[in-house]
């Protein structure tokens, strides 16, 4: 079973985001709702070595210093959508920051809007690891230094930035709590460096990603780790973002509003 483990990429969940997720760029409803938004939203240059990530933030309207939210988007790179949804997290009260991890791999050093969908597809799924572990630990550092953070930080992730954020646990020790959204799992050998609670979200008509939940269980049992994943009975891959389309099914809309409401219930328990 730990040989399969090792072998299941990240290129499960590039499979699963290429054929459920489209129409991930058709989000001119996501748009409309972020330019109605009545927070502080910047987009902010994080650099480190020579890398320089163009990096998205919304802030809250709050009276107090708050937790960040790292946000991880999803195969098809910085999207309407994903900072629609950091404007969400951050009308629920926290910083929210969203790294696009793109940047600079565009033509003319471009970001993820220098690429059409299928582009990006393929650039996202040939970023260097090592690379994306470096981007985020100098977007989360960042974020913390902002001087209305609290000093508390959350990681999640969607579709790859699913997989990602599971990784990103095994490489960073200050994570308060880490979002799986229809992610893979890291191997097993690497899930012995995760010292965050790890809350999976997924979903029922996605066998590909979810079929790994019972290993993942088992084995983050035996080292003794939090692992609490939920399925969502009838949605697809990627029902955090189309379930929120106009036309959305049912059961993605039903999950989509469930796992929202978890979501911020976990973070205000953190």
């Amino acid at each position: 079973m730990k040989r399969a483990r090792a072998a299941r990429p990240v290129f499960a969940a590039i499979l699963c985001c290429t054929f459920f997720c489209a129409s991930a760029h058709a989000q001119r409803w996501a748009l409309a709702k972020l330019n109605k938004s009545p927070r502080h939203q910047e987009w902010v240059t994080v650099r480190h070595g020579n890398r320089a990530v163009e990096t998205f933030i919304v802030y809250p309207q709050v009276p107090t210093k708050r937790p960040v939210v790292l946000i991880i988007h999803e195969i098809f790179g910085m999207t309407d959508w994903v900072q629609d949804l950091a404007d969400q997290v951050a009308a629920a009260g926290y910083i929210a920051v969203a790294p696009d991890l793109l940047s600079g791999m565009g033509p003319h050093g471009g970001r993820s809007t220098s690429f059409s969908q299928q582009q990006a597809i393929e650039a996202v799924s040939h970023l260097n690891p090592d690379q994306i572990t470096a981007d985020l630990n100098a977007v989360a550092d960042y974020a913390l230094k902002l001087p209305s953070a609290d000093g508390k930080l959350f990681v999640a992730g969607f579709c790859w930035g699913g997989g990602q954020s599971f990784r990103f646990a095994t490489n960073r020790r200050d994570i308060a709590a880490d979002f799986v959204f229809y992610g893979p799992p890291p191997t097993e050998d690497a899930m012995k460096r995760i010292t965050a609670p790890v809350y999976g979200f997924y979903a029922g008509n996605d066998e590909r990603i979810s079929a790994t939940i019972p290993e993942t269980q088992k084995e983050m049992k035996a080292l003794g780790k939090i692992y609490r994943p939920v399925v969502y009975p009838g949605a697809g891959h990627g029902f955090m973002r189309a379930g929120e389309a106009p036309d959305a099914s049912y059961a993605n809309r039903q999950a989509r509003n469930q796992a929202w409401a978890r979501w911020k219930k976990l973070m205000a328990a953190h």
